[in-house]
């Protein structure tokens, strides 16, 4: 007993030690980022926009697990929301003291839709003031926002990817089998093709033409954009993509797709003459976007309020991640901004593939009812398909990009079990129950015939129910509706032709039709939704600031993990209390 009390008293000493060295750090910490004051700009400064970041529509809070470790250097998710950064641009394009900006380094995640609205916004910059751009590798996505820069450097050494686009999804049907892991579905809709990778090992002709067309669509806006850019003809583009694919810098200078190459030091004097500098100063005014951006500009005006809120992610039951888009959590919030009589117009961004139906429908009822009281105008970004339609087509208005992923008109039921793989380890289960469908969720047995028609007709059900909300909320005919639902997906190109949205367009003019309805064009200001102050929150986000991140790209191994990952994560995301989802069965992104 009195080696116990020894040890016990020594513990407690030393957990009293660690935790004053803590606070000693902590207000350290506190004291130094008290210290260090508010950022301003220099006279004469460029504006610098690194690349290596993720986009996403709506502000991304880490979690706290996150935050730390960007904080330690650890490096952790670094992204910019797209508003957040076009807001900047174009408040730097008229900023006397900004003399110019320079784009450089590689995005590491961004759908075509939201690399469409960040390019205009680059354009609008380039009108006022001179934009340089510098690669060592120029990426697609990347050289589609440089390519119309006043001036576009090329390191000598470099190389660039001119390939066209290719989907390779990954299957897990014969791993599934080979493990004992059975998976039984039941789904509406020939395109429908989100359960494919869990039960085959290969894409159906259906999905493969759908997504052959979208594809096409995608790439032949690459195409069109880049040569105007260029001054090209899409066809010399088309060219490159199908005899070279990769393009080394030299050729790149001979194809016109460059203007110059040059070494970083280099570019380095043509920022510094920019700038108003000599190639021998050491430094340059400069000043970082991410920097800029956090520095407020002049003080809202008008009068009337416009609510922005963003629907980024899976569509769970409940409450949801942060990166996810809680049914639950997302309706409490449109309702709010219902009841507040100071908010008299509301834009819905949406960057959603969907998930739960159940989830689905507690948001658009919001919306129908919301509408009645004030205008609900929809935004769609990179992807606002199957659930993340099901949410926008009682909008009053609906914007997408010619590139924005839309449609996918559909449901399924996944119904995975684990009864072979658990037997082969010799584990097994027994039951007794009052009714024949009383284990109807069960994952230990495979589904009966009974089970599985019960489940199709609620399926059935749901997709009906889709495709008559979709009839009334856009005037369409139900039989033209099931014509181009049946889980297709359409680029938004293609969903204006055909009726499911209302017009191409981005998240800036969604704003400016929100307030046309809310007759305040010229005199609003925009609000975001309500955060609840997080002190810990900030001050681990402001340690993190400034840290260096990872900028060389992932290699194959790691990508291939990334992919497995993405997937476990989407079944992880499968949360709706009948087992029924409204979701797209891929996501696009451009390298």
């Amino acid at each position: 007993m009195k080696d116990f009390f020894k040890s016990f008293f020594a513990s407690l000493l030393a957990l009293i030690l660690v935790g004053g060295m803590g606070l000693v750090l902590l207000f350290g910490v506190l004291a130094a980022v008290g210290s260090s004051g508010k950022p301003t700009v220099p006279a004469k400064a460029l504006l610098v926009f690194d690349l290596d970041t993720s986009l996403t529509d709506g502000e991304h809070e880490p979690e706290p697990s996150e935050a730390i470790s960007e904080a330690m250097g650890g490096g952790g998710s670094h992204s910019q929301s797209l508003p957040t950064v076009i807001e900047a641009l174009d408040r730097a394009a008229g900023d006397a003291r900004i003399t110019g900006l320079f784009l450089t380094g590689n995005l590491q995640s961004a759908g075509p839709a939201q690399l469409k609205e960040l390019r205009e916004a680059l354009q609008r910059f380039k009108a006022k003031k001179p934009v340089l751009a510098y690669n060592l590798n120029w990426s697609k996505r990347d050289f589609y926002l440089a390519a119309g820069a006043t001036t576009v450097f090329m390191n000598p050494f470099g190389e660039m990817a001119i390939d066209g686009l290719a989907s390779e999804p990954m299957f897990f049907g014969e791993a599934f089998k080979k493990y004992g892991v059975e998976v039984q579905v039941t789904r509406v809709g020939k395109y429908k093709s989100a359960v494919e990778p869990f039960i085959t090992d290969r894409m159906s002709e259906p999905n493969r033409e759908q997504m052959q067309k979208l594809l096409g669509d995608i790439w032949g806006d690459w195409k069109e954009t880049v040569a105007k850019d260029r001054k090209k003809a899409p066809a010399d583009l088309q060219a490159v993509a199908d005899e070279r694919g990769v393009v080394e810098a030299e050729e790149a200078k001979q194809l016109g797709l460059v203007d110059r190459l040059a070494p970083y030091d280099e570019v380095l004097d043509e920022l510094k003459k920019l700038a108003g500098k000599q190639p021998k100063d050491k430094d340059f005014p400069q000043i970082t976007l991410a920097t800029y951006a956090g520095i407020p500009g002049e003080a809202k005006t008008g009068k009337t309020r416009i609510a922005v809120v963003v629907a980024e992610g899976e569509i769970v039951d409940g409450e949801g991640k942060p990166s996810q888009v809680g049914g639950e959590r997302l309706s409490r919030e449109l309702r709010r901004l219902r009841l507040d009589d100071r908010i008299k117009a509301i834009v819905l961004r949406v960057n959603s593939p969907g998930g739960s139906a159940s989830a689905s429908e507690l948001i658009q009822r919001e919306v129908v009812v919301t509408k009645k009281l004030k205008p609900v105008v929809i935004s769609m970004g990179h992807l606002a398909a199957s659930g993340g339609y099901w949410i926008s087509t009682y909008g009053d208005r609906i914007f997408a990009e010619p590139t924005t992923i839309t449609g996918s008109i559909g449901v399924f039921g996944m119904l995975p079990n684990v009864k072979k793989l658990a037997n082969e380890h010799g584990i097994t289960w027994d039951s007794v129950q009052t009714a024949k469908m009383a284990s109807l969720g069960t994952m230990t047995r495979p589904k009966t015939e009974l089970e599985l028609a019960r489940i199709q007709g609620i399926v059935d059900h749901i997709y009906e129910q889709f495709i008559a909300k979709v009839a009334d909320s856009r005037k369409l005919k139900r039989d033209a509706v099931h014509e181009i639902a049946q889980g297709r997906v359409w680029s938004g190109q293609e969903a204006l032709k055909l009726g499911l949205v209302d017009e191409l367009g981005g998240l800036g003019d969604a704003v400016k039709h929100a307030a046309k309805l809310a007759k305040a064009e010229g005199d609003f200001y925009l609000v975001g939704p309500e955060k609840e102050p997080d002190t810990l929150r900030e001050l681990l986000k402001s340690l993190g600031q400034g840290k260096p991140r990872k900028l060389t790209r992932s290699g194959p191994v790691e990508v291939l993990t990334e992919r497995f990952k993405a997937q476990l994560e989407r079944l992880s995301a499968l949360n709706d209390p009948r087992g029924v989802y409204a979701r797209l069965p891929f996501e696009i992104d451009i390298n």
